[in-house]
């Protein structure tokens, strides 16, 4: 089994593989549109993590996880139960970044728009407040933002991601504008 991470997968996977490859899913967009009621915010307060939107025109970078036979149903258990918050599991097709390597088939936690979790479309403002006043189990809502556009900068150069760095470059902002607190390093990282 193959599993593609683009969100807190990317630095915390926290389930055996065998192997890891970048690379990109085509057709999909990265968007802070989910609600995160368990992770990074709480049922009263939720936070905002990504997931991935149907978009023609972009890419999405991630990272593809091999899960050895062995360990497949103890990974998709603990996934489900990781995922939970309105994620569905999806085929797609994952182009890695070494072009020596083929196209191949992953499977994916896609949020299909539940009305409970799934925020859908929302001003960067919007997204940046929610995201600065919510912490979770898993830690700050604030972390999570700023280590995944700073695995994006540092491991996906090459690949734009304009939603993720227009709400970083926000949040960054705001921190300085507000002087809010980046609690840093706390957590388990969700």
């Amino acid at each position: 089994m193959w599993i593609f991470g683009y969100g807190s997968l990317l630095w915390n996977p926290n389930f055996p593989y065998t192997q890891k490859i970048p690379g990109v899913v085509k057709g999909y967009a990265r968007r802070f549109w989910q609600l995160s009621p368990d992770h990074r915010g709480t049922p009263e307060k939720p936070g905002r993590t990504v997931t991935l939107v149907p978009d023609a025109h972009s890419v999405c970078w991630g990272i593809a996880f091999k899960v050895a036979e062995e360990n497949v149903h103890a990974t998709r258990e603990y996934l489900d139960m990781r995922e939970k918050a309105g994620y569905s599991l999806m085929k797609v097709m994952f182009k890695p970044d070494d072009t020596s390597v083929k196209p191949f088939e992953v499977e994916a936690y896609i949020s299909h728009g539940d009305k409970l979790h799934y925020a859908g479309p929302s001003d960067v403002e919007v997204i940046c407040q929610t995201i600065i006043h919510s912490h979770g189990p898993s830690g700050s809502n604030m972390e999570y933002a700023l280590l995944l556009a700073e695995i994006l900068h540092k491991q996906a150069p090459h690949v734009p991601d304009d939603h993720v760095f227009q709400i970083e470059r926000r949040l960054l902002e705001l921190n300085k504008m507000h002087n809010v607190e980046n609690d840093g390093k706390d957590g388990d990282k969700h």
